[in-house]
């Protein structure tokens, strides 16, 4: 966790998450969050907020660790349960190609190689295979 910045006050005594903590949110940081969500810190924003409390930017996770939200929580770091161990994954971006090695089509495109109509009467467009 981060050394409280001055400018917080000196009520602020829990350490401040990094970016890349993975921090469990229930009501003891914010009694908006009855039931607790796991999240992942962007980053502290340097808002100005009362005594105790700050802004986080955060991903909220689903069961599995994936990203299901982008959110600004208002909290208290004294509240925040940290879970020790648990660093992002790296994951290999989306496959590029198909499975047997051809370019996906395009999302518009059928497979003949005829973009759909305009609705303007036209019979669509045919793009030459590569």
């Amino acid at each position: 966790m981060a050394q409280v910045p001055a400018h917080l006050g000196a009520a602020v005594r829990a350490p401040l998450p990094k970016a890349g903590d993975l921090v469990d949110v229930g009501r003891a940081a914010s009694v908006q969050f009855v039931r607790p969500i796991r999240c992942r810190v962007i980053r502290v924003l340097d808002w100005i907020t009362y005594d105790g409390w700050c802004w986080l930017d955060v991903y909220q996770l689903d069961a599995k660790g994936d990203a299901v939200l982008r959110r600004s929580i208002f909290v208290r770091p004294a509240g925040l349960v940290t879970v020790h161990g648990a660093r992002p994954v790296r994951r290999p971006p989306a496959d590029r190609l198909a499975v047997s090695g051809v370019r996906r089509r395009s999302a518009g495109r059928r497979a003949d190689g005829v973009w759909p109509a305009a609705g303007d009467g036209s019979q669509g467009v045919v793009v030459a295979a590569k």
